[in-house]
């Protein structure tokens, strides 16, 4: 048996696109892959601000990050960013798609618009933006395609119909693809983060923060940190071999 190598978490020489990188999961996936050696590109969409923070922190540090906005639900937007990841990076290993949005509406009020909005982003942009960079890795024979879902793919939650149709579209599309990727030497997987400490739960009451945090076997919401190195694995060689899997970092909210 070979000794494990130290450095199967080590992304030097890879680069990476990572989809809302500005903030939450997405800019904690960028500081780690960073971190561990990749080159890393990524976009946002309307946060240039917290974008330009990001970027500037870490090339104080002597990283390669650079930062560019894009409505991931465009095709043609998808298309432009994907042109300037190319220009940045020459070639793209690893596309890790986190943007997403979220919000609740009981379904008898969720209207058409409502229901496009959560698709577009969540599942529509995951595959746009596959789809830019998917043809290089399989001429290249190798690549990592890593999509952000949610454990609410599984369990559903009230008034969430349209949020939970959007991530279990997530968890579909990764194993279907999953098969045309392998024989490549490009792997799709995905990550089911539970309830994480973002802005999308800022806004809670406290009252609904004691109630899911009793519920949770952990008995806390996890944050950004605990879900960053998930992706590390799934990107690195450590993570050579799961295929069309998705891994759940959400402290016993789902056991599968």
């Amino acid at each position: 048996m070979n000794k494990l190598n130290t450095d199967i978490f080590s992304l030097a020489g890879r680069s990476a696109v990572v989809t809302g990188g500005s903030r939450g999961i997405g800019a904690a996936i960028v500081e780690l892959f960073a971190r561990f050696g990749a080159k890393v590109v990524f976009c946002h969409a309307n946060d240039a601000a917290e974008a330009d923070a990001l970027v500037t922190r870490l090339a104080a540090e002597g990283f390669s990050v650079a930062g560019a906005e894009c409505d991931v639900a465009d095709e043609a937007a998808v298309a432009g960013f994907a042109d300037f990841a190319r220009e940045r990076l020459g070639h793209v290993d690893i596309v890790v798609n986190s943007a997403g949005v979220s919000g609740d509406k009981p379904f008898e009020a969720l209207t058409v618009a409502d229901f496009d909005r959560m698709t577009d982003i969540n599942l529509r942009g995951t595959f746009l933006m596959t789809q830019a960079f998917f043809p290089g890795m399989v001429e290249r024979k190798f690549g990592r395609i890593i999509n952000l879902a949610s454990q609410l793919a599984y369990k559903g939650a009230p008034a969430l119909a349209h949020y939970c149709a959007s991530k279990g579209g997530v968890v579909g599309f990764t194993r279907a693809l999953a098969y045309d990727g392998a024989p490549h030497g490009v792997t799709v997987n995905a990550i089911a983060p539970g309830p994480i400490e973002t802005a999308q739960l800022a806004g809670m009451t406290e009252e609904w923060r004691r109630m899911k945090h009793a519920q949770l076997p952990i008995g806390r919401f996890g944050t950004v940190d605990e879900i960053a190195p998930t992706a590390l694995l799934l990107a690195s060689a450590a993570g050579s071999y799961f295929v069309g899997q998705t891994l759940s970092p959400n402290g016993g909210d789902v056991m599968l």
